[in-house]
């Protein structure tokens, strides 16, 4: 078994973290979390969305988040868009990367966007035509690779059939993700090896939720067969408004403990990373969800 030397995490807490709070979070505690976090060795971080404040009014100040961090060398900002038009507001803000999202359940696809996957992947056309004419990166996310919470068991070969469809638009990669945290090591990486017949393994990141506490585990076996990076949110933070019962991303701190563990460099300061940990949360008015912070800090 040959894990990898080094491993890639993308923070997705200001984004995917914060977008289903039900209490307004100020666009200074976006900002500041941001910059803690770019101080903790985090080389990605996605920042806001651009999506409708309607249907997410907690991204509404996108262009004031964009506007208010300190862009720092060698830190990506990449912000969600769904459509042209935020395409073209993110473009304006300033983003140098955006991604896109599509499902590989129809049933999901429908409750989330309300079109199915391939009327998503036809809206997402234009929008990597128009990113790649302006010199921005786009990156591609494929939900329920694991589960559906409206139609069960979802096929790997359709989770194959969509990460190729946005890796031959071009996105530079294709994070494939658990959204309702249903995965367990080995139908993770018979998921991951379907995938790879069609795209590059290296060309592959992996998005999982803690809902059974099993995110950990699909990550160690998820590096057992090459992949190399990995989404994460700090404190634990987010969930998914469309996956009843789905709890929040795996928590940054558990996957740097992880790694560690195993002597795979990722660049992060676990002890700066669990006091970011424990001030958003405070901000929210929580504790982190995540295990190794609650230990970290009961052990200070």
């Amino acid at each position: 078994m040959h894990l990898p030397k080094k491993v890639r995490l993308v923070e997705v807490g200001p984004r995917d973290g914060l977008q289903n709070e039900q209490q307004q979070v100020t666009t200074a505690t976006k900002i500041e979390l941001i910059t803690r976090l770019a101080d903790c060795g985090l080389t990605a971080i996605e920042a806001t969305a651009f999506v409708s404040p309607k249907w997410v009014p907690q991204m509404a100040d996108a262009a004031a988040v964009m506007a208010g961090i300190e862009r720092r060398p060698g830190v990506a900002y990449p912000v969600l868009v769904p459509n042209e038009q935020g395409l073209e507001s993110a473009l304006a803000a300033g983003a140098t990367e955006v991604a896109v999202f599509a499902a590989a359940s129809d049933a999901f696809s429908q409750k989330n966007i309300n079109c199915t996957i391939k009327e998503s992947l036809e809206r997402f056309r234009p929008v990597l035509v128009g990113a790649k004419a302006a010199g921005v990166k786009v990156r591609g996310y494929v939900s329920c690779a694991l589960g559906c919470p409206y139609q069960g068991e979802v096929a790997s070969t359709a989770v194959a059939d969509v990460a190729w469809a946005l890796f031959e638009m071009g996105c530079y990669e294709i994070s494939l993700g658990d959204t309702i945290g249903s995965g367990t090591p080995e139908k993770n990486k018979a998921m991951i090896e379907s995938v790879a017949r069609r795209v590059p393994i290296k060309k592959l990141a992996g998005h999982y939720h803690d809902t059974r506490g099993m995110a950990v585990a699909n990550i160690y076996a998820a590096l057992q067969i090459g992949v190399n990076v990995f989404d994460v949110s700090v404190g634990g933070l987010g969930g998914c408004p469309y996956a009843k019962g789905a709890s929040g991303n795996v928590a940054t701190e558990d996957v740097v403990w992880l790694l560690q563990g195993l002597g795979i460099d990722c660049g992060v300061d676990l002890g700066m990373l669990v006091d970011t940990a424990a001030w958003v949360s405070g901000q929210l008015g929580r504790v982190p969800a995540s295990k190794v912070a609650q230990a970290v800090i009961a052990q200070r």
